[in-house]
């Protein structure tokens, strides 16, 4: 059998070398089975865990159903815990299961799971601020992605600027994070005003949301990168995955 490993995984290799439970040779055989597997359609980064300290996340908009259950698969005989899936319906979280994945799904996100452990002891505090409820999948996508990296993570949810005194009744719980991710569409008003009342980074998520001035969440990312407030980043709209993974490095 053959691993993919984390870097804990590979220190607490190196350990056992040290203390003679394995050997050197039987050691870098491990390791070296483990860098990249090509599966024709895919070309899967066994070594991402030890650079990233998480395996690879499978981006599954635009992938067959029977692509995704191979990579997967594939992951799986290595023993890989907590694949990240994004982007996949309710179809193809169903074809998975139906093939004996052992695969947690999570609707409001989109996102799937598979061999889902979950944390432990989750570090850090990130609080995740939408402008609206329409914003929620978004958010859960980001949400969903930092809790299974092992962060601890707050929600506020329906908190836009049109009523401003739904973000400013939060000010406590917005001062206990290590980092915020701000969700909005329409003008994208919330970053500046959620990082005007922080010390902490922010990081500014458009949606595509709102009605046809917004250009689909175009307006909101002009208005974000445009924030006077300090400590602001943007991601690219709707990309509620891309906030969660950086809020995650800032937050360990």
């Amino acid at each position: 059998m053959s691993f993919a490993f984390t870097k804990d995984e590979i220190l607490k290799l190196l350990s056992n070398v040290k203390t003679g439970k394995i050997s050197p040779q039987k050691a870098l055989a491990n390791i070296q089975t483990a860098p990249i597997k090509n599966l024709g359609y895919a070309n899967i980064d066994y070594h991402r865990g030890i650079r990233q300290g998480a395996c690879e996340t499978i981006f599954g908009q635009g992938k067959t159903k029977e692509q995704i259950c191979g990579i997967v698969s594939d992951m799986s005989t290595r023993k890989l815990e907590n694949i990240i899936i994004t982007r996949i319906d309710l179809p193809v979280a169903a074809y998975l299961k139906k093939k004996k994945i052992k695969l947690t799904y999570f609707p409001q996100a989109r996102i799937g799971v598979v061999n889902f452990k979950k944390a432990k002891n989750p570090k850090g505090l990130i609080v995740i601020v939408s402008g609206g409820t329409s914003d929620m999948p978004v958010c859960e996508e980001a949400a969903i992605t930092a809790e299974i990296l092992g962060n601890k993570v707050e929600r506020v949810y329906d908190a836009g600027v049109a009523g401003i005194h739904r973000i400013l009744s939060e000010a406590e719980t917005l001062s206990k994070a290590k980092v915020i991710i701000a969700v909005a569409g329409m003008e994208g008003a919330l970053a500046s005003v959620t990082a005007g009342l922080v010390s902490c980074p922010v990081i500014a998520v458009p949606t595509s949301v709102g009605y046809g001035a917004s250009f689909g969440g175009l307006a909101a990312l002009i208005s974000m990168l445009n924030s006077c407030a300090d400590g602001v980043s943007v991601v690219n709209i709707d990309n509620g995955f891309g906030a969660g993974v950086i809020a995650s490095r800032i937050n360990k």
